[in-house]
């Protein structure tokens, strides 16, 4: 990969006080759906960014209004036909039709500060690796005239922030250190990336066809696609309305509907299902080569064992990442056959705490039982051919031993030997 600068783990501190020498040519997305009064607001508020015009390009998206909006010479519109709740679908139709390096995506209901496209596509502008999300704030908007800068008229007309999502963000420190659950912290309406991190992930998926969900899941394929996640206070747009969480009309029922579909597409723990069987894996395993029948299955069953939420994959399988297999986070190879007579659970969780490349577990001699790759890390050094973006380590684990000669399958099995 050429161009922009390849990123350590999550470090996009190492960016502090840098911008790009030219400002990045951008694409504003904003998604629409019978809300001309607002599309107004939200496109007044583009018109007073302060990145260059000449390098914004704002893209009407309409998800089948009933009559086309109105919008202002030289902003685009692409629409698709009204088919329900198709917030996903809407947005990849105006990402396939943007030509800007850099992606914003907006929702029409949403007006943004002047600085909030410079503020959002800094990073992404100079490093295609990160992903930012800008802060939504929200405020009762209505009859409001459409105005440049949507500071002067919403003073007095200020709702709530989202707690859990600022204490998110201050535990965090606005997200520099993410870990694999930090997609529940991002925001369809207030998104950027870069075209590369798009193209990588394939866009939202357009199976979502009811609101929420569509953002978390799209950002969980972004990070094990080697994106980096940051929050950016200073990029700020203001949401007509109060947040969907505290309305009346999003009970129980629709967050545990988010929550299922979720489950089914988010197979890392404490999203996927605690007994059913996840529809993706999570952790893949795969054999010894060159090992007896026995010593596979000794060797398989006792890492799946050891590691929840782990399954047997075939490793030719694995190549192509596909199905069930598109959303791998870790990989588990076993090169010698082993025996894992413990579990591994405080080794997985910090590779994902310290976000860890590989680690390589040794025997007494040095050699390589098993090797641990995170698939983020190994998108992001295979797209600039790096190797020296996440810590690789190498350890001696207890409980983890080679298997001498041909194994006791029926002594394993029963627990005698």
């Amino acid at each position: 990969m050429t161009g922009g600068i390849a990123l350590p783990g999550n470090r996009w501190d190492l960016l502090d006080g840098r911008t790009p020498d030219v400002a990045p040519s951008v694409s504003v997305v904003v998604a629409h759906y019978e809300q001309p009064e607002q599309l107004a607001r939200c496109l007044a508020g583009l018109a007073g960014q302060d990145h260059p015009a000449d390098r914004l390009e704002v893209i009407v998206a309409d998800d089948g209004s009933t009559v086309a909006p109105d919008v202002p010479e030289g902003v685009r519109l692409v629409r698709h036909a009204d088919e329900g709740f198709r917030l996903a679908a809407v947005r990849n139709l105006g990402a396939a039709h943007a030509t800007g390096d850099v992606l914003v995506f907006l929702d029409a209901d949403t007006v943004p500060e002047p600085g909030f496209v410079r503020e959002l596509t800094r990073m992404p502008g100079l490093a295609p690796d990160v992903v930012t999300v800008g802060r939504r704030r929200h405020a009762d908007l209505t009859g409001v005239a459409p105005v440049a800068d949507v500071r002067s008229v919403v003073t007095g007309r200020e709702l709530p922030e989202p707690a859990w999502l600022a204490e998110a963000y201050d535990r965090s420190r606005n997200l520099l250190d993410a870990d694999d659950r930090s997609y529940r912290h991002t925001i369809g309406a207030v998104l950027a990336c870069s075209r590369v991190v798009f193209d990588a992930t394939g866009g939202f998926d357009e199976s979502f066809r009811s609101y929420g969900g569509e953002d978390w899941e799209w950002t969980y394929r972004a990070w094990l696609s080697g994106a980096l996640l940051a929050h950016v206070p200073e990029a700020v747009a203001w949401h007509d309305g109060p947040d969907a969480g505290a309305r009346d009309d999003h009970d129980r029922a629709t967050r545990n509907a988010e929550a299922i579909l979720l489950a089914g597409l988010i197979p890392v723990p404490r999203t996927r299902p605690r007994g059913l069987p996840s529809s993706h894996v999570d952790i893949a395993v795969t054999a010894p080569c060159g090992a007896s029948e026995g010593a596979a299955f000794v060797s398989v069953d006792s890492v799946v064992a050891a590691v929840p939420g782990s399954e047997w994959v075939d490793a030719a399988a694995l190549i192509d990442a596909r199905g069930r297999l598109d959303r791998v986070r870790l990989h588990i190879e076993i090169v010698r056959q082993v025996r894992v007579d413990r579990r591994l659970d405080d080794l997985l969780e910090r590779i994902a705490r310290d976000g860890i490349g590989t680690v390589s577990i040794l025997d007494e001699h040095d050699d390589v039982l098993l090797r641990i790759r995170s698939s983020r890390a190994s998108a992001r050094e295979g797209r600039w051919g790096r190797e020296d973006l996440f810590p690789h380590v190498s350890e001696r684990v207890e409980g983890v031993r080679l298997l001498a000669g041909e194994p006791d399958v029926a002594a394993y099995l029963g627990g005698w030997g």
